[in-house]
């Protein structure tokens, strides 16, 4: 079977949209025709977009702080990226007291300005969890 043609076949008929919409029949549906509404994703899937996104958070994570990202301590690696997943490119940006504190390496006040937000308020057990995590080190 001639996979490359199988596939061109299918775009050219299903199209291909990267974000999810409605197709003719109302199902929520993304890609080439993934009917999300029936069928979902596999697990693999899921992982795949995964590590997709942790991988564009780290790159951009990499271009924000002054000293080299890996040098940071596990534990503040892991929290930055978590932040930064769920805050989005431009929400990050917008913790920029916290970003300094990190660049200078001032742990106290970088835990102060996580918790002077309202990214604090919103989620205040996902933002405690990621204090300890920083405090466990």
């Amino acid at each position: 079977m001639n996979l490359e043609k199988l596939t061109a076949q299918l775009v050219e008929h299903e199209g291909e949209k990267l974000f999810p919409y409605y197709c003719s029949v109302g199902k929520t549906t993304i890609g080439v025709g993934r009917n999300l509404s029936d069928k979902g994703i596999s697990q693999e899937e899921s992982r795949f977009m995964l590590n997709n996104d942790i991988e564009e958070c780290l790159y951009d994570l990499k271009t924000i702080f002054v000293h080299p990202f890996e040098q940071f301590p596990e534990s503040i690696q892991h929290c930055l990226i978590d932040m930064r997943f769920q805050l989005g490119y431009g929400g990050f940006r917008r913790f920029k007291k916290m970003i300094k504190a990190v660049n200078a390496r001032n742990i106290e006040d970088m835990i102060k300005e996580m918790r002077d937000s309202n990214w604090y308020r919103q989620v205040p057990a996902r933002a405690e969890h990621l204090i300890e995590i920083i405090k466990e080190g």
